[in-house]
């Protein structure tokens, strides 16, 4: 560190103002800018078809009820074959 020796008011007028500052003007134009956010039109595409999903009932009744009516009359057959079929289907299809 360097020591000036005896009063000098020009250093001691500088180093006494270090303390106070003011926003540079870029820093001010900073503060003024709001965020924007915008959607892709994928996105907004994707966000309609969740949507539309949502209204889709998980379960289709009428299956159910077909399938149903036709346990409970005894019309209702499955060949051991294709339960096999479906079973190793499903072993297969699976990613590991």
């Amino acid at each position: 560190m360097m020591r000036i020796w005896g009063e000098h008011p020009k250093v001691q007028g500088t180093y006494g103002k270090q303390g106070k500052t003011t926003p540079s003007v870029n820093e001010a134009k900073a503060s003024q800018k709001k965020d924007n956010i915008t959607i892709s039109s994928f996105a907004k595409d994707y966000q309609i078809v969740m949507k539309k999903l949502k209204d889709v009932p998980d379960v289709r009744a009428e299956k159910v009820n077909e399938i149903l009516n036709k346990i409970n009359s005894g019309t209702y057959d499955v060949s051991g074959r294709d339960v096999a079929d479906k079973i190793i289907r499903s072993v297969f299809d699976k990613k590991v």
